[in-house]
């Protein structure tokens, strides 16, 4: 009477699921930490900042409630007057009001200031931001990437996330020179008019607040390279033997 209950007993662990076969199926299922769903939103808000701040004309800006003050705002690309004299016009003839690109070509007498308008620590500013935010673009691909794309089953899948964290080092390291530069030099004594009276402006608050979230994006994207390398590490050889 006990032969065939035993013959039952065997017949059912055969199809019970091993904890090896759990923890494959497990890893398979999971395609990203913590820390890999965190960078991703992180880096939403960075690459929203970071742009933002590339595209508008607020890096600096004049006190409003002054009505006679030559400065209205400037930016990286774009810079707003409400009357800029010539600096090179002794005169006091020629006068520059609203709002034009740095290197515009149209305006006669624009070129002649572009020294004035564009020193050496602007020219810094606009170099290492714009290394930012081609990084960023760069990093959009890859997050799209690996949201849409890639998984822990792939081959290339740490080298995607690696890859990632480091442009995103990069970006955030760039973007960190340009602020510090700006912030030393940008509202100094001899370059915009009237410097007592200008402060910097939202897009340099979304500069700098981008810059920590870019940071903290390539940390987590990092952070979430090394997870899975153990992972990966720990469970190989629960794949390679299991069912």
């Amino acid at each position: 009477m006990q032969k065939p209950s035993h013959f039952a007993r065997e017949d059912s662990q055969e199809h019970l699921p091993t904890s090896h076969t759990q923890n494959s199926h497990t890893v398979n299922m999971k395609r990203r930490t913590l820390s890999g769903s965190c960078g991703v939103g992180v880096f939403v808000f960075a690459f929203a900042f970071i742009v933002i701040a590339f595209a508008t004309p607020s890096w600096l800006v004049s006190d409003y409630r002054i009505t006679g003050a030559k400065l209205d705002r400037l930016g990286l690309w774009v810079h707003c007057f409400r009357s800029l004299p010539d600096v090179n016009d002794d005169s006091q003839r020629r006068f520059f009001v609203g709002c034009r690109w740095v290197y515009d070509p149209f305006t006669t007498g624009y070129d002649e200031i572009r020294g004035f308008l564009l020193p050496a620590f602007m020219i810094a500013t606009q170099f290492f931001y714009t290394l930012a935010f081609i990084g960023m673009l760069v990093s959009a691909i890859g997050v799209l990437v690996f949201i849409l794309c890639a998984g822990p089953d792939q081959k290339h899948f740490i080298t995607l996330i690696k890859s990632l964290g480091y442009v995103l080092l990069g970006a955030g390291v760039s973007a960190a020179i340009a602020v510090i530069v700006f912030a030393g030099f940008g509202n100094r004594n001899g370059w915009m008019p009237e410097h007592a009276n200008n402060w910097f402006g939202w897009s340099f608050i979304l500069a700098c607040v981008g810059t920590v979230l870019t940071l903290v994006a390539s940390t987590l994207f990092l952070s979430e390279a090394n997870q899975e390398e153990n992972k990966t590490k720990t469970f190989r050889p629960l794949k390679e033997f299991s069912p």
